[in-house]
């Protein structure tokens, strides 16, 4: 998914790590380019989009945004971090404007098919640095066909608080504009938990946190979490469960670009009809061989990232919600964090695969009962 450029140059460029828990090594994260920008999206009003059980379509919006600039960008590299009911990504001068066509797509598309209000901005790098932040980047593999973006130094937080001001936005484009969401499905099944719940999980540093004692709270809170079983990883070994027609039919048939909605839905349902075949059988299709697929599936679910603060959707027991939660209280008090905690009994997995081809296909995990955005809720709920 890369050609030759500028993002090349950069992202392309940083090694990649291995092992979570040297997450927060600052040697690990290399500062954007000047001439770079940020984009950032989220829905708006996600709360009550949440009340009303709308978990899947805030999770599609989120993940659309990710799949439009890439698409747009023609597969180049890109370091970007989903969020649940949004995104953050970075891109350079000479795709500034490709992610802003494209971001302006997606809000219509949001609006016009899913319902809701994307909000969305791209913000140069220089002016978040003339704040006094920093968006600082690295590239943590969680298995040897991708990488995943890690973000620091308080520049996407700058962003997004901009963003919610109204500035640096990027207006909707013309009723009718479809983004190219290629590759962007969501078939599989809610994933439930296997060892007692489903644990969505949001740290942010206070505003005078001592770095060194957040770094600190990080590391143990990452320690508590690599000790139990797989590292709470909430996809099972054979993947999610999935069955047909798939309960997220309606979005990708809205997903799909040309003609009617319900010449889409057909064809969406051959297509899955299909696919629920090769998958369930396991049937070799030239090439492609689904028990490579479900593997390669598991090991790139992206359940854990870390975009200027922690954020993972874990399969985990009652103990170790209740040792997470002691650590961040005991941290909440000394006023070094801001957390958020939501149990739910199942997660959800929304799939960006532009070719089943490759190894490198990207799985956004999230919780299935309010997820990241109910994590953030109980965040502002504890500081108010």
């Amino acid at each position: 998914m890369t050609t030759p450029g500028e993002s090349d140059g950069f992202y392309g460029g940083i090694p990649v790590f291995r092992g979570f828990d040297r997450l927060m090594e600052p040697s690990l994260y290399s500062p954007l380019p000047d001439g770079w920008t940020v984009g950032v999206a989220d829905i708006v009003e996600s709360t009550k989009a949440i009340a009303a059980k709308r978990y899947k379509a805030v999770n599609m919006a989120g993940a659309a945004v990710i799949a439009a600039v890439t698409n747009a960008l023609e597969g180049r590299e890109f370091p970007f971090v989903f969020g649940g009911d949004g995104a953050s990504f970075a891109v350079s001068g000479d795709d500034v404007e490709r992610a802003r066509e494209a971001l302006a797509a997606t809000a219509t598309w949001v609006r016009e098919d899913l319902d809701l209000a994307l909000r969305v901005a791209l913000v140069p790098v220089a002016a978040i640095r003339a704040q006094g932040a920093d968006v600082c980047v690295a590239r943590f593999g969680p298995s040897a066909n991708l990488s995943y973006a890690m973000f620091s130094g308080g520049g996407l937080g700058w962003a997004e608080a901009a963003m919610k001001r109204g500035e640096f936005a990027v207006q909707p484009a013309p009723a009718g504009t479809q983004p190219d969401l290629s590759g962007l499905s969501c078939r599989f099944e809610e994933i439930p938990t296997t060892r007692g719940l489903i644990l969505s999980v949001l740290v942010l540093p206070t505003a005078a946190a001592d770095p060194l004692a957040f770094r600190k709270v990080i590391e143990d809170v990452i320690g508590l979490v690599e000790k139990s079983p797989e590292s709470g990883r909430p996809v099972p070994p054979g993947g999610p469960p999935l069955k047909w027609p798939p309960q997220g039919l309606d979005y990708e048939a809205r997903a799909a670009r040309g003609g009617p909605l319900a010449a889409r839905r057909v064809i969406v349902l051959a297509i899955t009809l299909w696919a629920y075949f090769v998958m369930r059988f396991g049937i070799r299709v030239g090439n492609f061989v689904p028990q490579n697929y479900l593997r390669q599936l598991v090991e790139n679910s992206d359940f854990r990232k870390y975009d200027d603060g922690l954020r993972m959707i874990l399969d985990c027991t009652k103990e170790l919600q209740d040792a997470l939660a002691e650590r961040l209280a005991t941290a909440a008090a000394k006023g070094i964090v801001r957390y958020g905690l939501h149990a739910q009994d199942a997660a959800m997995m929304t799939c960006f695969t532009p070719s089943v081809m490759r190894a490198d296909h990207v799985h956004f995990i999230d919780g299935a009962r309010g997820g990241y955005a109910s994590a953030a809720n109980a965040l502002k709920a504890m500081a108010a």
